[in-house]
Formats: structure tokens, C-alpha cells, sequence
């Protein structure tokens, strides 16, 4: 059965970004901003701390080098110096996993990144050689060269689905500078959908087929707890019938 997700932990300085504290109760696993696109060791350490204390898995949400834009524009880098950019990251996070007397779980690209490795074999074989290094899953679309390439790369991969995103009607994700706020229904419908049929419905009405094996929601999103509410409470019903 699917579990639930969120990119978290996405706090800068004096800067507030999404209500960690009021999710963390709902989720099954947070993605941890690494300080590329947000975040930074004092906000680390207190959301590496805060999952433990919930009992949630942590992984590791890498990012473009892009601190102004929030991860959310792309770059043109080649596959070395994405390798170095990605362990970086989950080398420091991994810090603060050891200090709160926990492990990583899994890997998680950020925003701008996770499109292009769904499309660019170079930054996919890059994420998945940072897999391979950590033994650690890396979260991604089903269907794309995140799970062609990150397995055939010997990574492992875990298929996610967005409960607060919209897909076209291609069956791409379309991944936004800012995310609007969603009706807590429509997130519950959309995991029940996944979950329970497989399928999804695209922004032009079609229906697609999907793999959620993990679902997502966002921190960032003006009203993320009332969805993580509501897909918490989709995911148990499911569980239960």
C-alpha cells in the first residue's frame, strides 16, 4: 500500500516556509531540503530531529544549485558536476541524520531536477550513481527515464505520485514556480484514484494510467496541512477496505 510524502524542511534563516510542525503527524516519510533550493544546517537539524521524533523516514531532497529560484529553473550542467552537486547534499543531510541517531531512507530530486532527470539520461545516471553510493531508493515517475535508467543503473526506485500537482495531458507533471492552494477533496479523490484504480485524471480531463507506490504532497503549499489531512485519511481508508 501506498504511504505519504512531503518536500519539507524548506525554511532559510529567518525566513518561514511551510508548517512542519503540523504536518510531520500525517506523513510517512519527509523530503529534507539540503540547502541547494532551500533550507539551512539550523533548519536541517530541526527537521531531521522533528521527523524522529514522528517516527517519519527521512530522504534526501536535492536540488539545482538555485538558492533565488527555489530549485524550480533548469541549468544546463553535465553529469560529473551534477554527481558532486547531489552527494554534497546528501552528504550533509546524512550529517545530521547520524547526529539525531538516525539513517536516510531514500533520495529525492528537487523540483527543476526531478524534470530533467525524467528527461535526460545524463542527470538520471547521475542521481543514480549517488543512489548507488548511499544504498539508498530514489523517489521518481513511473515511466520515464527516472525508473528506466535509474534501474538500469542498479539504483533502486520507488514510484510516486502528486497529490497537489496537476499532470498534462501527455502525462507529464507540470511543476510550477509557486503552488496554489487545492482543494483538500480533490487531493483525497486523486490518492483514492491512484491508489485504488491506477489511473488519474490530466488537466484536459483524460484519464491515464499510473504506479503509486509513495504519495507526494507539497510544504509550500498555502494550505498543506488540510491536505495532508485529507490524504492521510484516503490512504487509511484504503488500508482498511
Amino acid at each position: 500500500m501506498a504511504d505519504l510524502n512531503c518536500d519539507m524542511g524548506e525554511s532559510f534563516g529567518l525566513y518561514h516556509m511551510g508548517n512542519d510542525a503540523a504536518l510531520m503527524p500525517y506523513i510517512d516519510q519527509a523530503n529534507v531540503a539540503c540547502g541547494f533550493h532551500a533550507s539551512d544546517p539550523n533548519h536541517m537539524r530541526k527537521t531531521v530531529e522533528l521527523a524522529v521524533t514522528h517516527d517519519v523516514r527521512i530522504g534526501a531532497h536535492v536540488s539545482l544549485p538555485d538558492l533565488p529560484g527555489f530549485g524550480r529553473r533548469e541549468m544546463k550542467i553535465d553529469e560529473e558536476e551534477m554527481l558532486n552537486i547531489v552527494l554534497y547534499q546528501i552528504g550533509a543531510l546524512n550529517a545530521f541524520c547520524k547526529q539525531a541517531g538516525t539513517t536516510l531512507a531514500h533520495i529525492k530530486p528537487h523540483g527543476a531536477l526531478y524534470g530533467m532527470a525524467a528527461r535526460q539520461d545524463h542527470i538520471a545516471r547521475a542521481i543514480a550513481a549517488a543512489s548507488r553510493l548511499y544504498d539508498l531508493p530514489v523517489m521518481g515517475l513511473a515511466g520515464t527515464l527516472h525508473e528506466t535508467i535509474y534501474q538500469a543503473e542498479g539504483a533502486g526506485f520507488i514510484a510516486e505520485f502528486f497529490a497537489d500537482l496537476d499532470y498534462d495531458d501527455t502525462g507529464k507533471l507540470i511543476i510550477t514556480r509557486a503552488h496554489d492552494a487545492v482543494d483538500p477533496a480533490v487531493a483525497a479523490e486523486r490518492v483514492h484514484r491512484a491508489v485504488a484504480d491506477g489511473t488519474m485524471e490530466t488537466v484536459g480531463g483524460q484519464s491515464l494510467p499510473v504506479r503509486a507506490e509513495t504519495i507526494c504532497i507539497h510544504s509550500d503549499t498555502p494550505n498543506s496541512e488540510d491536505i495532508a489531512k485529507a490524504a492521510s485519511a484516503a490512504l487509511a481508508q484504503l488500508k482498511a477496505a
